[in-house]
């Protein structure tokens, strides 16, 4: 047998509960604001395919390097990154032995 509550329901003045003719007048939230929704649903982290994605590696460099860098702010890894890419850009990648 159902429970039927018997207190009286309390309805907030300055939020009313939506009428059927205000539902039907609902629209998709992809269709309202599609900006937002795509930028929801992109994938945020790191990629894990294809050429745009990176290996994690465990590295020890000096304080001084380490310093260096966090010193410049967030996105201190990605400038070592962006460091050793012109270090070795326009030289060939060495062979394995």
């Amino acid at each position: 047998m159902k429970k039927v509550s018997r207190r009286k329901r309390i309805i907030d003045p300055d939020n009313p509960p939506i009428t059927a003719a205000q539902f039907k007048l609902f629209r998709p939230s992809r269709d309202v604001v599609p900006h937002i929704v795509e930028s929801y649903l992109r994938s945020r982290g790191r990629p894990t395919e294809g050429e745009t994605a990176k290996v994690q590696v465990t590295l020890r460099l000096d304080p001084s390097v380490i310093a260096h860098f966090k010193a410049t702010g967030d996105g201190w890894q990605t400038r070592i990154n962006e460091a050793l890419v012109k270090a070795i850009s326009g030289k060939s990648v060495a062979r394995r032995r």
